[in-house]
């Protein structure tokens, strides 16, 4: 039967959650919840489920939530979903504060609950599968660009497509970022259209991070190098190219010299695997992937990157 289940938002994410969660089969996806009650009902009918519209009355009714409502929504639900004894995976950005993190941190604890966060590129089989392959980068160049989305326009461009990759440096440095430099300019909105930030970590590792919602097409990249080989991730395409010096190579003479590979990757969309890790931790008592505890670090690191932005 699977656990029992529920999303709340069922906006241009949250429907994609709820697809997922009502065909998988360690889910049971008892409702979908929306303070639009069309929109919820709608949903609910695509997905052969209930509807509700106020969060609170799925309190002793299911076992673990996502969260997928406007990011100033996120620590007033799932504190008292967590309270209550419910499993959240809380989409990025985690919260708006340190502060809040940390407490909805504390409460996960102290109920022996899983709580996730939603970076779900972190599921991108083509990061996936670089991870084995980096190994004391040198220099990385990540850029994400996009059209502009009004519906997104009360949350500048750091903590909604930036926050990404900064978690996915966490994960592929794995070191802290000791200064940085950040730049950015509003265009479109109130809030900062396109950032250009440097990071530089403490082993050495310097990163280049570009976001824009200003550009027509959709463009997520990331280049790594470092001292042996050169690694190509597309986020978008799910592609990913390692170029690298073959064995006993000390001199690159011609392409000869150089081995690329181009791994064949798995089919399934990110959020699915996002979902069946959240649901695989739900039953086994497994850590999360992405947790609270990286959630709230890739959040702490994007507010002290607004705090100190030159416009």
């Amino acid at each position: 039967m699977g656990i029992r289940t529920a999303v709340i938002g069922v906006g241009s994410l949250g429907q994609y959650h709820a697809r997922i969660l009502a065909r998988h089969s360690n889910s049971k996806l008892e409702f979908v919840v929306d303070t639009d009650k069309k929109r919820a009902e709608k949903i609910a009918e695509v997905n052969k489920t209930n509807y509700l519209t106020d969060f609170n009355e799925l309190i002793g009714k299911v076992d673990a939530v996502v969260i997928s409502v406007p990011t100033h929504y996120h620590y007033k639900i799932a504190k008292p979903l967590l309270q209550s004894g419910i499993h959240c995976l809380v989409e990025k950005p985690f919260t708006l504060s340190v502060k809040e993190a940390q407490i909805l941190i504390e409460i996960a604890k102290v109920g022996n609950l899983v709580l996730q966060v939603g970076h779900v590129e972190r599921f991108n089989p083509a990061v996936i599968a670089a991870a084995p392959f980096v190994n004391g980068p040198k220099f990385i160049e990540v850029s994400r660009l996009g059209p502009y989305d009004p519906r997104i326009n009360h949350v500048g461009v750091v903590l909604d497509l930036m926050i990404h990759d900064l978690d996915i440096l966490f994960f592929l440095v794995r070191d802290k970022v000791v200064s940085f430099e950040a730049h950015g300019a509003k265009i479109l909105s109130d809030t900062e259209d396109i950032a250009k930030v440097r990071l530089k970590y403490a082993n050495g590792c310097i990163a280049d991070v570009s976001a824009s919602r200003v550009s027509m097409e959709k463009y997520r990249k990331i280049r790594i190098f470092q001292p042996d080989s050169y690694i190509s991730i597309d986020y978008a395409g799910k592609n990913l190219k390692v170029y690298a010096k073959k064995n006993g190579k000390e001199k690159i003479t011609s392409l000869l010299d150089i081995d690329i590979k181009k791994p064949k990757l798995p089919s399934n969309e990110p959020l699915f695997y996002e979902l069946d890790n959240y649901l695989t931790n739900v039953i086994e008592g497994k850590k999360p992937i992405v947790s609270g505890e990286q959630g709230r670090d890739a959040v702490e690191l994007a507010i002290n990157i607004l705090k100190n932005m030159a416009f």
